[in-house]
């Protein structure tokens, strides 16, 4: 029987479960030699998947994670081999020997059309399952090592997004953004007005589909608070010539947009190409920061507050009592030890857990240049970090030397103004 009939039973013997089905469609694409076949069952395989329950998807993500292991026998001569004589080849082949057939499995599932989405798809289902299934891990770690290589930047395109983007594509920006939530059509209008830009990456694959996109402001000085820059604004000339006097360019807004591609790391690259094309179409920029929120500032301080371990720990009642932000005198008594606490968790040492959003600037090449009382009093500000915002600078020469101090023993790069907080 040829592969070809052999899958059209497969399809049609009413004697298999779906889940079966696609057991075995899958173990035909493995072993299929022609590359025209293969992208058949290919799409043979996607559209049983599609049919799946949740159940079954489950017990068929399983079965990828569980079977399709390295040959022992095989890796244990190439490890033997390789132990013995340490050659290029040696290597060359225990590496060959160690890569599970799953990889190549799922190269070929993405040979069918809609492939890559229907994979992102499968990654973030099974996040939600690894803590308590850890053999889902090794699917995970493998469809993690594809799409890092899948979207590389030679792959990867910066687009601009505008008023004239199609409005599918606008419609995920309102969807997918992450940190300063788009209220409506009209919001969006404003944060794609002369005076802002809006960049993402795109790849072929997915069509339509932003990966990662980023919101910037032009304006004159360190920016230190978000409603100023989320102001509905809607004189389109006044926008244009403040884009004209624009010395400065902040990064108020960074949202990845597909949880099946968590941990490729596409922010970095965007940033520095981002400031590329600023600098580009704006020559007088003369500043490139963040205006960020520090998402686990409050989780940190809360405890230390509670146990009085801290001589701050009398601030803990004022705290929580009401609306303490809206009253200048109250929040004015709160102001100096709250920015020194601040200072303090972001400079901790290396080896206490980095603020996601700091590890990732800081780790970027970004100086700690500012941090801002109330630059963010929306309920999601004050609940993260009291309402404080920093400003994380991009000193295009100096953001080499900045990433490797971080990386290589922790250093957090900062201004003298964030050190006059930590001596206060």
């Amino acid at each position: 029987m040829t592969t070809i009939s052999l899958s059209s039973s497969v399809l049609s013997n009413p004697k298999l479960t779906p889940l079966d089905r696609a057991k075995q469609l899958t173990a035909t694409l493995l072993s299929e030699r022609s590359e025209a076949s293969g992208a058949l069952f290919a799409r043979q395989l996607h559209e049983v998947l599609r049919a799946l329950d949740a159940s079954d998807r489950h017990g068929f993500q399983r079965y990828l994670a569980t079977e399709f292991q390295p040959d022992r026998a095989a890796l244990r001569v190439a490890a033997e081999r390789y132990l013995a004589d340490g050659t290029a080849e040696a290597a060359a082949a225990l590496a060959r020997a160690a890569d599970p057939p799953r990889q190549e499995l799922l190269r070929r599932i993405n040979m069918a059309p809609g492939g890559t989405g229907a994979l992102m798809a499968m990654r973030s289902e099974i996040a939600s399952w690894l803590r308590g299934e850890p053999e889902l891990k090794l699917l995970d770690a493998d469809l993690k090592h594809l799409f890092t290589s899948w979207f590389n930047r030679g792959f990867i395109e910066l687009k601009r997004l505008d008023w004239q983007t199609p409005a599918a594509v606008l419609e995920k920006l309102i969807a997918y953004e992450a940190v300063h939530e788009i209220k409506g059509w009209d919001d969006l209008r404003r944060r794609l007005a002369p005076d802002r830009r809006c960049f993402a990456f795109f790849h072929p694959a997915l069509p339509g589909e932003p990966l990662i996109f980023v919101e910037v402001a032009l304006v004159q000085g360190l920016a230190t608070a978000m409603p100023p820059l989320l102001a509905r604004e809607t004189d389109e000339e006044a926008a244009r010539a403040q884009a004209a006097r624009a010395d400065t360019a902040i990064f108020y807004s960074i949202s990845n947009c597909q949880d099946g591609l968590r941990g490729v790391a596409f922010g970095n690259l965007l940033i520095k190409q981002v400031v590329e094309e600023l600098k580009a179409e704006f020559p007088q920029l003369k500043r490139f920061s963040t205006l960020s929120p520090v998402p686990g500032f409050r989780r940190w301080l809360g405890p230390r507050l509670a146990n009085g371990s801290d001589p701050d720990a009398a601030l803990l009642p004022q705290l929580e009592s009401g609306d303490w932000w809206n009253d200048p005198t109250q929040s004015e008594k709160l102001r100096a030890p709250l920015l020194r606490l601040c200072a303090r968790y972001l400079t901790r040492p290396p080896s206490i857990r980095v603020d996601p959003v700091a590890r990732f600037h800081l780790g970027n090449g970004a100086r700690l240049e500012r941090i801002n009382w109330l630059g963010n009093s929306a309920p999601r500000g004050i609940q993260e970090s009291f309402g404080i915002m920093v400003n994380y600078l991009y000193d295009r020469d100096a953001i080499n030397d900045n990433h490797e101090a971080f990386v290589r023993d922790g250093t957090v790069v900062r201004s003298p103004e964030v050190d006059a907080l930590l001596q206060s």
